[in-house]
């Protein structure tokens, strides 16, 4: 038996207990979970569509499984790891032995030390909110109830996600941002420009290349903003959405080495500690993190595959050379529709292997670019052309080849006879991949819906597709419908032993 304390019950922590129990034939683990929040995991992409009342709190929250093997803790934080004991120690003085440990702890909101918001780890101000946690979402609609105006400080993909779900409730929103673009890990100047332009549609107001001074409070509440020209922004709901800080002071106490993340090699173990490993938004592997939850449940699955085959005595699992694309980043907010994926953004290396073709109209709200390098898609944005976005997708997600000029992927005229096959989920074959979060195939698809599966729910159920951005969804349903139109096209009529498809004649 394997002693195995899991700390983090968050999507990632959770996705890789349930990935590990799926592989643990054997039944060689008993796991133990600490999580300090008092709850079941939920899906924290989901919180900005709380917000929008797009999804309720309780439809976001993801099931734990019913196992001997598994023992959950809610509400129990881990206060010390006592690496030569092998022993976790949590806040109410339990001791919770391992013989391997992973620490899926997570990230938590980045707090600016800025004048008026009070000391570093002290309460905010009443008003000032982050939405990073399921209590976060709960106080924030309380707000948005008694607060006609708002700043967003960030406009990174939360910020804009969560401005644009203030503004569907009625709220006057200004969004500001001090890099000079949107989005600007995502989006350079130029796409960034559009995307302002979306916002003016929206009624939504936005300061670009201005950054906040100073919090201005009375009577311990928010009353407005200080921007860094001097002008101020009065509100009564201040939304800082400034990025995130890597849940890294349980591993730095226990004396591993901690840096932007929790320093682990390629198979996710602790560098100093082989019997410690790190997942989610806490680990920093050797090929960085991009903060977007496909990266961490694509480490639960290597983490559990892993592990399984050790305590198997088996060879390690060959990992694919080409490794999956979990950067892609699609906004969830009404009236902005921005898709971008691999190379992107305005602080990206110049490559001169890329080629990279541009077709921007501000004026009609729509901007996009593709780069192409040794004959496949390594990069894309995509402004107000949903379409395109979903062909593009499906050709990086895919590796699809694709012509070495850039022009016959982006101009339509000219990529009717490239080799991309198009977004319709009725064109792939069942290895291609359609719910990207979490890896799961056409074919995975067609076999749950073979097997009774007639909701998109059931799907979800049978195979986890849709529980993660969701953006698979009408690739789901297109599925589903097509399946259901078979079966009413082709009723099978018994006659005798023969079976006749009602397209039949008899006697043909």
């Amino acid at each position: 038996m394997t002693r195995l304390v899991v700390v983090g019950h968050g999507m990632v922590g959770s996705r890789f207990v349930e990935d590990l129990l799926d592989r643990d034939v054997a039944q060689r683990y008993r796991i133990t979970v600490l999580g300090a929040e008092d709850c079941e995991p939920y899906n924290r992409v989901l919180l900005s569509e709380v917000l929008a009342g797009s999804h309720s709190l309780g439809s976001i929250f993801l099931p734990t499984p019913d196992d001997p093997r598994l023992l959950v803790h809610q509400g129990m934080t881990a206060r010390a790891i006592d690496r030569q004991d092998r022993v976790v120690v949590a806040d109410d003085g339990s001791r919770h032995r391992y013989d391997q440990l992973v620490l899926a702890t997570g990230a938590s909101a980045r707090i600016p030390g800025l004048p008026g918001l009070g000391p570093e780890g002290g309460d905010l101000p009443r008003g000032v909110h982050a939405l990073r946690t399921v209590d976060d979402a709960r106080a924030l609609l309380a707000a948005t109830l008694n607060s006609p105006r708002a700043v967003v400080l960030g406009a990174g993909v939360l910020g804009l996600e969560a401005a644009a779900a203030l503004v569907g409730r009625g709220i006057d929103v200004t969004v500001v941002h001090p890099a000079p673009a949107l989005m600007e890990r995502q989006l350079d100047g130029t796409a960034s420009t559009v995307v302002t332009r979306a916002m003016d549609d929206l009624g939504m107001h936005h300061r670009v290349g201005v950054g906040a001074a100073a919090v201005l409070t009375r009577d311990g509440a928010v009353i407005g903003v200080r921007l860094t020209d001097g002008s101020v922004i009065e509100a009564g709901l201040l939304l800082l959405s400034t990025g995130t800080v890597a849940n890294t002071s349980l591993a730095a106490a226990a004396a591993l080495p901690v840096d932007r993340g929790i320093v682990v090699g390629h198979d996710l173990a602790c560098v100093t500690d082989p019997r410690i490993f790190a997942i989610g938004d806490c680990a920093q592997p050797p090929s960085g993190a991009t903060g977007l939850v496909a990266q961490g449940w694509d480490q639960a699955r290597q983490l559990a595959t892993a592990l399984t085959a050790a305590a198997l005595r088996l060879p390690p699992p060959r990992r694919d050379s080409a490794e999956p694309m979990t950067d892609v980043v699609r906004l969830k907010a009404r009236g902005l529709d921005v898709v971008t994926m691999g190379v992107c953004g305005s602080a990206r290396d110049k490559d001169p292997t890329h080629r990279t073709l541009r077709l921007s109209d501000p004026d009609a709200g729509r901007h996009v670019e593709v780069v192409v390098a040794g004959g496949v898609l390594v990069g894309a944005t995509c402004i107000g052309a949903g379409q395109v976005a979903a062909d593009l997708v499906s050709a990086y997600t895919r590796r699809i080849p694709v012509p070495d000029d850039p022009a016959y992927v982006l101009l339509p005229a000219l990529a009717a006879g490239a080799a991309l096959h198009g977004s319709d989920p009725l064109n792939l074959p069942p290895e291609a991949t359609v719910c990207r979060c979490n890896g799961v195939s056409r074919g995975v698809i067609d076999d749950a819906v073979a097997a009774g599966a007639t909701s998109v729910d059931a799907v979800a159920a049978a195979t986890r597709a849709t529980t993660g951005c969701g953006s698979c969804r009408d690739d789901v349903c297109a599925l589903l419908a097509s399946r259901a139109t078979d079966e009413v096209r082709e009723p099978l009529v018994t006659a005798g032993k023969h079976t006749i498809h009602d397209h039949e004649t008899a006697g043909s």
